[in-house]
This record gives C-alpha cells, structure tokens and sequence, in this order.
C-alpha cells in the first residue's frame, strides 16, 4: 500500500473505530428533522409518578423529538478517553459529531448503517470515506448512546430509583438511578412493549455484551433527559460515559456528504493496492 494513502488511510479508521467501538443504531437509511412536542412544567401529576412511569413517560417523548445536541466524554477500559459533540438522532439512529481521542479531530455522519468518516487528507479529490456497517443484509448491532436508548434500557426496571431533585445543566432535574445486571437488560416486560418491536429487537441484541450495567439519568421539567451518566461492563472491563443532551427536536436534519466527495472503504483499499 502506498505509504501516503495508508497514512489516509490510518487516520480515517482511527475515527471510524472510534466511532464504532460506542455506537448503537436501529437501521433505516434516511434521516428527517424531528419536532419536539409540548414545554409543559412538572406538576402534581408527575410528581407523583413512580421511576418506571417518569422514564416511559420520557421515552416516549423523547421519541418524538427525533434529534438532540449531544456532548459525550467517555473513559475507556483501556484508560484511554474519547469525546463526541454534535448531533444525535434515533429511529432511525444518525448522527453528525466531531469524535476526538485520536491524533486529530474527526468528523463523523452517520445515517442508519452507514458512516461516513471525513479523512485527513483527500484521496483522489474525495474527502469522506464510506463504511457500510451491515453484513450479509443484516443490520450492524452497536450502541449509539443517544437518549432515546439510554432510557430504552431502563423501562420497566424494578432497580430503578429516584435519587432526588437536582439542578443538572443549568435547569430543574429529577435524578434517577438504576444499577443492572446482564440478565436485567436481556429481561423485557411490559413497559418495554412502548418500543417498536423492531427496535426492541435490536437493542436486545446490542446490550448483550454486557455484563453489567449502571445509569444515572436527570429528566428536566420538559419530560426530556438533560445528563446520563453511564458505566458499562463487558469482558474487556468498564467504560463510564458522560452524556449532555440538549435543543431536542430543533437541530436541522442530518445529511450524508455530496456523493462525489464521497470514497467507499472498499475502493479506497482497492486504489491503494492492497
């Protein structure tokens, strides 16, 4: 392989695996812009709702916000730490961040499977390289760490609690808390019937690696989650992400790059003689 395209090459990926080494998605191929429904205040009714009811309740709106600003601090197994500030969408999932942890800051889109990673240095005019993340036309399982997930992953979870009112991001939050095991997240029950099925499906599979699981989650007045703090056990040990979510519904829609300033991974291989 040509030393320079490798080098291109190497700091592409090194985004990419970035990117795929936290990322959960539920299919889809396109991405439109989300509305948030309704500002209302919390009242009487909400203050009497049980941890269970005020998740579901803002899962579901959550749901119909479709797209947040998202700032992600995480600190690997592996010591390292890594970082994603931009946009998130869920249903289908995509998202539109600059990831760092690596040599150099880099942009990543993704719409549904595919990502499309912005490299260092253009490789025959073209700027993005384009990873399809399925196989064998199934989906690509991974975590997408997006709120619509995080609170997917407690419905309906008897170990969650209501630690108490705090002020979280600079507004009134209630904070809930819920400490799981691997055979917690794989049990589903009625509150988890409000996903689609399709997407109930998926997260199944994509929590699987997970030995254990711990959140700390601030729902704001809005119904919507403001912070998740989030500790995540597999084989290879525990990663504690920091997640700060904001401006739901009111980000434009999430575009893939112009086709010609687009090179797939394959044909970028392909041209590198590899």
């Amino acid at each position: 392989m040509n030393k320079a395209v490798r080098t291109r090459v190497g700091a592409a990926m090194a985004g990419a695996v970035l990117l795929v080494g936290g990322l959960t998605a539920c299919g889809g191929d396109k991405a439109g812009a989300g509305k948030a429904g309704g500002d209302g205040k919390a009242g009487a009714s909400e203050a009497a709702q049980t941890p269970a009811e005020a998740v579901k309740a803002s899962y579901l709106k959550t749901v119909k916000a479709g797209f947040a600003k998202a700032e992600l601090s995480t600190a690997g197994a592996d010591g390292k730490t890594t970082g994603q500030s931009g946009t998130k969408g869920w249903y289908p999932s995509t998202h539109d961040i600059t990831l760092t942890g690596g040599e150099k800051p880099h942009r990543s889109t993704m719409i549904g499977d595919t990502v499309y990673t912005q490299m260092d240095k253009p490789v025959d005019g073209k700027t993005w390289m384009r990873i399809d993340l399925a196989k064998d036309g199934k989906p690509g399982v991974r975590l997408n760490e997006d709120p619509a997930e995080y609170l997917a992953m407690l419905l309906g979870q008897e170990k969650l609690t209501l630690v108490g009112t705090e002020k979280a991001g600079g507004t009134e939050t209630r904070h809930f808390k819920a400490v799981l095991t691997h055979e917690d997240l794989l049990k589903a029950d009625e509150s988890g019937k409000v996903m689609e099925q399709k997407n109930r499906d998926y997260l199944h599979e994509a929590v699987k690696h997970l030995t254990a699981f711990e959140a700390d989650v601030w729902i704001g007045a809005d119904g919507y989650p403001v912070r998740v703090d989030a500790v995540s056990t597999d084989k290879d040990g525990a990663s504690r992400t920091t997640a700060k979510f904001s401006d739901y519904g009111s980000v434009p829609a999430i575009a893939a790059p112009a086709t010609d300033d687009v090179i797939s991974f394959d044909d970028l291989m392909k041209g590198s003689g590899s």
